[in-house]
């Protein structure tokens, strides 16, 4: 087999292995560097994203099964605000938020932002941002129809 034909040969197998940009660098006699499959966000990351991601869509799951159960036992439907599962959880570090907010940041980011998003169901909050972590540290997608030859 004549060197053209090895080297075209080595592309068509790493190619067909998914390995892309790596044959295509040993082929031209390059060093190949592995890239990062999301965007600067390396694979350790990701699986962090996605951890979280995954505890925040059972957390807001949860949230749903015990404001329903609520719901039918007290016979009208009532969503947990975030700011009261906040309490809940920090008690009095979470009504010092507050005064720490105006102080440190600005005073009008407090009462029209972020009392209205104190007040968003906690299921809601907990299913939305969890779906989005795990889309934002999804792996990508692999390519498709990447052209051997020039």
């Amino acid at each position: 087999m004549s060197r053209t034909g090895l080297r075209a040969n080595l592309l068509c197998r790493c190619m067909v292995a998914g390995e892309g940009t790596h044959a295509k660098a040993a082929v031209r006699g390059r060093r190949a560097y592995a890239t990062p499959a999301v965007a600067g966000m390396g694979e350790g990351v990701r699986f962090l994203v996605r951890m979280l991601g995954y505890l925040l869509v059972a957390g807001g799951f949860i949230a749903l099964l015990t404001d329903g159960a609520r719901s039918i036992a007290n016979s009208f439907l009532r969503f947990t605000p975030l700011g009261e599962t906040g309490l809940t959880f920090l008690g009095e570090r979470f009504r010092q938020l507050q005064p720490a907010v105006e102080r440190n940041l600005h005073p009008l980011l407090w009462d029209p932002v972020l009392v209205n998003v104190l007040q968003v169901p906690t299921a809601a909050a907990g299913l939305l941002l969890g779906f989005l972590l795990l889309w934002v540290g999804a792996a990508p997608k692999p390519q498709i129809g990447i052209v051997t030859r020039r």
